[in-house]
């Protein structure tokens, strides 16, 4: 993606650090497809699998750390279709999350046309990776999400 570093203007965030307002652990409970959901990381780990009691135990664990766990420990059980949608997931529930709560909204709306990256050295598709080759999903992600939310505000 930016082998040799990521551009000199670009926002840095950490996606699973709980202080980060626009990472998937931050404390920003929202309200998507009729359930209540403490952070995006529940939702996102939870919609690895079908209804059933493991997605209500992903659903109801009591902090996001524990979603994940939950979410990487059935990997044989997942939806046949999560790798094709996993994408999908993440932005519904950034782009509720950042509707839900303004502060979060703000933060995401504050970075201007900067470009976004997502600075974990372990993921390569959700991140930059170590060596800045990764696919940086989550960063493009926040963009999309940071366009609709300026489309949405141009038209009110």
């Amino acid at each position: 993606m930016f082998g040799g570093g990521p551009p000199e203007d670009a926002v840095l965030i950490v996606r699973d650090e709980p202080y980060e307002l626009l990472g998937t652990s931050s404390p920003h409970g929202f309200r998507l497809d009729e359930l209540d959901w403490l952070s995006v990381e529940h939702y996102y780990q939870a919609m690895k699998f079908p209804p059933g009691p493991h997605f209500t135990r992903v659903r109801e664990a009591a902090h996001p750390d524990a979603a994940r766990k939950l979410g990487h420990a059935w990997l044989r059980r997942r939806r046949a279709d999560w790798k094709k949608n996993r994408v999908v997931y993440m932005t519904r529930a950034m782009y509720t999350k950042c509707r839900a709560h303004e502060a979060v909204a703000a933060r995401l709306l504050e970075t201007g046309e900067q470009p976004i990256i997502e600075c974990s050295t372990f993921d390569f598709f959700w991140g930059c990776g170590r060596d800045g080759r990764g696919e940086n999903a989550f960063g493009k992600l926040l963009m999309r999400v940071r366009t609709r939310l300026r489309e949405e505000a141009a038209e009110a």
